[in-house]
């Protein structure tokens, strides 16, 4: 498994940041990146920033009672899950997870440790830890999509 680690200071950076996350992403095939940090880390503002570097100008907002958020852009499906209020992985189930994950689609989910044992590896993982006067994102991979992406950051 290899990693990096970024610092962002303020809510501009984690947009930012997450546009940069987008530029590496293969639109072409499927990914699963998990986002997991405390509430307020900023998980969803770097989903923002993120669908905003695909190129995506409509509202994104954090699925927390939907659990899952459909976007269709060109050339690419985005999928984004909040699984925070999941009492049960195997709640996955019933939703239809497994077909979001398969679809080729990418796959952005916040709060995997909700769905533990029922979700497959990532091809990234990141990790935001809050800080005081910032936030350090931690990034790690295991798959050759996820080198690839890293490897562009």
């Amino acid at each position: 498994m290899t990693g990096k680690s970024l610092k962002v200071t303020g809510e501009q950076a984690m947009l930012e940041a997450g546009a940069r996350i987008a530029r590496g992403i293969d639109r072409s095939e499927g990914m699963l990146i998990f986002l997991k940090g405390d509430l307020g880390a900023g998980k969803t503002t770097l989903v923002r920033g993120l669908m905003r570097g695909l190129g995506y100008t409509g509202t994104v907002k954090s699925p927390t009672y939907t659990i899952v958020e459909p976007y269709q852009l060109s050339g690419i499906d985005v999928y984004h899950f909040d699984l925070y209020r999941l009492s049960d992985p195997e709640e996955l189930e019933y939703i239809g997870a497994r077909d979001y994950l398969d679809s080729g689609a990418l796959c952005l989910v916040e709060w995997p440790e909700q769905g533990e044992g029922m979700l497959p590896e990532p091809d990234l993982f990141i990790e935001i830890e809050h800080l005081r006067d910032c936030r350090n994102l931690y990034f790690s991979t295991s798959s050759e999509a996820g080198h690839r992406l890293l490897a562009a950051l």
